[in-house]
């Protein structure tokens, strides 16, 4: 009886493949399941072989245990089915070939081998430093120098974490990736909502930036190539600083799952037992769209879309239940609209934070796509 209910377990895990997790307290199993499949299948070959030698509900637990381990492959096969068009895309969107590429790279859109073996990226020590102190704050930023010595392009990454968490640890291994790859790679930190609302966050990247800029010789940061990075909360603070053009030098922006139409967001809440969304937008933006509508506009990257805004690599999970993917969908189109080059990367089975794990199904698809667009705007003229 143990074994089935273990297999009945596993088929429920298993539905976070298709199905968007009901609570924040599943959220973790919607990231590690489609992104960890060979262990939750190993699990089930186990349960399977277990199934085989007993007498009890010995054929309903054969069934069920084929019809989870078949559930369980479907991110890899849907993998290797949107690699399959991701190189032309790409090469579409940004005129990026896998022959441009040169020196530390994901070669392949995904490989079954590198969930084993990894990405090769050898670790790089970073630096702290303290870049502001806004209001008694003490403002940090990790630095993570470049595998490729010289004057290098540089990235900077924000964290998410709803404006109001979180911190520039979050998945660190990206961060060490992209500087194997050859940027000058910073994550900072900034002041958290409520106690410090907008625009504390976005005048803490200008802060960062402008220290970036003052110790470029040393850092040896080309101020003329800068790339932004965020995700979540992360990822609307990026898009609000390259769309608004307060900041030169800046010559894409990839953004993943970020919220980026604000009154849009809180006239269609997330589900309640996700997270009080409309509570998180009070806090981050200081009131209601009716009490302060100019802050919901200001921090909304959706209407600050012209014909000059810097080129954009979307990434979003279908399955994403904190963030809809119909707002990335939304500024796709309005990229397109106003002819800006972009693309959206879209993951079928992805939920919120769906790359923490850079060598599985999605974390291989991102890094390929955000590699290959940084490259395009930072290297492919030079």
């Amino acid at each position: 009886m143990i074994r089935f209910i273990l297999i009945i377990i596993l088929f429920i895990l298993s539905l976070v493949n298709f199905f968007p997790v009901p609570s924040q307290s599943t959220w973790y199993v919607g990231i590690a399941v489609p992104e960890f499949p060979w262990v939750f299948m190993l699990v089930s070959i186990a349960l399977m072989i277990w199934s085989w030698y007993s007498k009890k509900l010995r054929m309903a637990s054969l069934i069920v245990s084929v019809i989870t381990f078949v559930i369980l492959t479907s991110p890899i096969v849907r993998a290797y089915n949107v690699g399959s068009h991701l190189s032309e895309d790409l090469e579409n969107s940004f005129g990026v070939k896998d022959d441009d590429m040169k020196g530390f790279h994901q070669e392949k859109p995904f490989s079954f081998l590198q969930m084993f073996t990894g990405n090769g990226a050898k670790d790089i020590p970073f630096k702290t430093y303290h870049f502001a102190k806004p209001a008694g704050v003490d403002l940090t930023l990790n630095f993570t120098p470049s595998a490729i010595p010289g004057v290098r392009p540089c990235l900077i990454v924000v964290h998410g974490g709803s404006w109001k968490r979180g911190d520039n640890s979050e998945i660190a291994a990206a961060n060490n990736y992209f500087a194997n790859a050859g940027y000058q790679v910073a994550t900072i930190n900034y002041r958290l909502a409520p106690k410090f609302p907008s625009p504390a966050q976005q005048e803490d990247l200008h802060s960062a930036m402008k220290w970036l800029r003052q110790n470029a010789k040393e850092l040896k940061i080309d101020t003329t190539n800068f790339v932004l990075m965020g995700r979540s909360a992360g990822a609307s603070i990026v898009l609000t600083m390259a769309y608004t053009g307060k900041e030169s030098g800046v010559k894409g922006v990839a953004a993943f799952y970020g919220a980026i139409n604000m009154p849009w967001s809180y006239k269609n809440p997330d589900n309640p037992l996700i997270m009080d969304s409309r509570e998180v937008q009070r806090d981050f933006l200081g009131g209601t769209p009716e009490e302060v509508p100019e802050r919901y506009i200001a921090e909304s990257p959706l209407f600050h879309i012209n014909s000059k805004t810097t080129s954009t690599l979307l990434a979003h999970g279908c399955l994403d239940a904190h963030v809809w993917h119909i707002q990335s969908e939304m500024m796709k189109k309005e990229l397109d609209k106003h002819h800006v080059k972009n693309y959206l990367l879209t993951i079928p089975w992805g939920t919120h934070g769906f790359e923490y794990n850079l060598n599985g199904p999605a974390g291989q698809l991102s890094m390929y796509s955000v590699e290959r667009f940084f490259y395009s705007v930072t290297q492919m003229k030079k």
